[in-house]
């Protein structure tokens, strides 16, 4: 079984660990600040003993999703494509939320076994769910611009 007190010590001298969260899925779900001020969460799943999931749920803004629902319709289509390919290409396990190819969420995830638990595979782990985030943000502001004022929102409660 994962060892909740030796994940929170890494976090913690790693300066990552920022809160603990009731979830009654879950053993434990920490939510974690890597880099600072993005939320990734950390979740060992009660139905799966032998593993952790690290993750995170991310909203487009609405002036954003205002920007891309008036796109046209191949441009859109380009752009979930493009989405796809690259989270694919990290070997990451993603999920889009894009009814009539206007993305209005995407969560990306990844899985550590016990087996291969250790702390440098944990905040390789953070670094890629981070890495796969920024690269979603930065094809949104590829394909359709940087809106003053917009933010990119942490759902926080996509696991509970």
């Amino acid at each position: 079984m994962i060892d909740e007190k030796q994940i929170r010590d890494w976090l913690v001298e790693e300066g990552f660990y920022k809160d603990v969260i009731h979830d009654e899925n879950a053993n434990f779900h920490f939510i974690i600040n890597y880099p600072e001020d993005h939320v990734i969460d950390l979740i060992q799943p009660k139905n799966k003993k032998d593993v952790l999931l690290v993750g995170c749920a991310t909203e487009i803004s609405p002036e954003e999703l205002g920007i891309i629902k008036d796109a046209s319709i191949k441009k859109k289509e380009k752009f979930i494509w493009d989405i796809r390919f690259s989270l694919n290409q990290f070997l990451l396990d993603f999920e889009l939320e894009h009814p009539d190819n206007n993305l209005q969420r995407f969560i990306i995830t990844e899985e550590i076994y016990e087996d291969g638990l250790s702390k440098n595979n944990l905040i390789f782990a953070l670094k890629k769910v981070f890495k796969g985030k920024l690269q979603c943000i930065w094809l949104i502001e590829r394909d359709f611009g940087r809106v003053n004022g917009a933010s990119y929102a942490d759902d926080n409660s996509m696991f509970i």
